[in-house]
């Protein structure tokens, strides 16, 4: 079991894309939710595929499983997808020692770019880097279970323009 930390920030403008060392297509839905747990499919670069359970208490730490999936396995789940299917482009940006993934979203929720900081540590605001924007790490509109079981549109989200 993994324990996740995770801070989630709005992507102020795209100075970040000068610094990615990878990027990486990802499909991913949902096949359950519920108070403070998700059960979620991932597809990567459509070729592997894991099986994500999330269970998160007081805090922002959660407690998070995943198993790998056979593809052909995961691709049949997809339909059983509660809400919408997330496709987006995931890319690990590097600043200041530390892993950032700014998910550049696509389809339905195109315009809409996160940055997530994953780490145990306090990373105090001037060491953050200047293209991040708003956090929205309480805001429970940006987590991707939302934006799976959300309307049709990003709707009142804030997305790039």
């Amino acid at each position: 079991m993994a324990k996740e930390i995770e801070r989630k920030f709005l992507v102020a403008d795209t100075a970040w894309r000068d610094n990615v060392e990878a990027a990486i297509e990802i499909r991913q839905f949902y096949l359950a939710t519920g108070p403070g747990r998700t059960v979620r499919i991932r597809i990567s670069n459509g070729v592997e595929a894991l099986l994500t359970l999330k269970f998160s208490g007081p805090g922002r730490g959660r407690d998070e499983y995943e198993y790998g999936v056979p593809l052909s396995e995961a691709l049949e789940m997809q339909a059983f997808a509660l809400g919408r299917v997330i496709e987006k482009t995931r890319h690990h940006v590097r600043y200041g020692g530390y892993l950032y993934e700014v998910d550049v979203f696509a389809g339905s929720l195109e315009g809409l770019v996160i940055a997530e900081l994953e780490t145990p540590d306090i990373v105090a605001a001037e060491n953050l880097p200047s293209w991040l924007g708003r956090d929205v790490t309480d805001d429970g509109r940006y987590y991707n279970a939302s934006l799976a079981l959300g309307g049709e549109s990003g709707g009142d989200l804030v997305l790039a323009g």
